[in-house]
């Protein structure tokens, strides 16, 4: 037998846990599944009013008018260009500005009366003054989808620095490290947990901001087409839209989930 084949034990635990990986993959396809038949249901024995809600098939129909007619690729291509811009670009600057602060507490006493306000501030109430500056166009959205990200970004990242174990920071000083060598081989490699769950969070704020933006200014997007149904009275374009916002963001969500399974492999190799 190999050194590397696993024990039965271990074959048996493995096994074990993908059964139920499936079991639960089952289960959430089923109520999924039960969840759309119910909807359906309802609007054909006339439980609900279809006009208010719509339905699965006449969702279903309105996405592939829109791809027959050439604009679902169209609005979803648009919106997932602003969140991905808008999120990658509060993702980096915030842990930039959070490595500053964390170099200078000065920097960061500056900062943080500000933090707290900006973060307790709603972001949206900014669409109007990001428009002005801006320009009724996607530089406006990605800069609120910016703001809404890089505060959570810098708020998190900078509580994880300042959180990382200081008895291993004196350890390095009393070696001769300098702060660049602490940041990097430390502090850094510390809170790498820190940004991959700021990352899930931004996600979702990201697609806030980017959907908010093309509430504000748009003609084109997501967000643009909900307004566009609502505008006009016609529900299953709203509601095609919506359901298509949630698969991109569970998409975009999943991606992050995988980049990160292969990060932790990575770094379980270099160990």
């Amino acid at each position: 037998m190999s050194d590397s084949a696993p024990s039965p034990r271990r074959a048996a635990y493995l096994h074990a846990q993908a059964r139920r990986a499936r079991v639960i993959r089952l289960w959430q396809a089923g109520l999924l599944l039960a969840l759309l038949g119910l909807w359906e249901l309802s609007t054909r024995l006339g439980w609900s009013d279809g006009f208010l809600i719509s339905s699965p098939g006449r969702v279903a129909a309105t996405v592939v008018r829109l791809w027959q007619e050439g604009q679902l690729w169209h609005h979803v291509g648009v919106s997932v260009a602003e969140t991905v811009i808008g999120f990658t670009a509060g993702t980096a600057l915030g842990t930039a500005v959070a490595v500053c602060m964390w170099w200078s507490e000065d920097l960061s006493r500056v900062l943080d009366p500000y933090l707290v306000v900006l973060n307790a501030l709603p972001k949206t109430a900014l669409g109007p003054i990001f428009i002005v500056w801006m320009g009724a166009g996607t530089g406006a959205i990605v800069t609120m989808t910016l703001a809404i990200s890089l505060i959570v970004t810098i708020l998190n990242m900078y509580q994880g620095f300042r959180a990382t174990d200081p008895e291993k920071i004196r350890l390095m000083r009393s070696l001769g490290a300098r702060r660049g060598q602490i940041l990097r081989l430390l502090v850094f490699p510390a809170n790498y947990a820190t940004l991959l769950a700021t990352l899930k969070v931004n996600v979702g704020l990201s697609w806030v901001g980017v959907i908010m933006g093309e509430f504000l200014v748009s003609r084109a997007g997501l967000g643009y087409l909900i307004v566009y149904g609502s505008q006009v009275f016609n529900m299953d374009l709203v509601m095609a839209s919506v359901l298509i916002l949630a698969a991109a963001a569970v998409v975009m969500y999943r991606l992050v989930l995988r980049a990160e399974k292969y990060l932790n492999r990575l770094l379980g190799v270099m160990q």
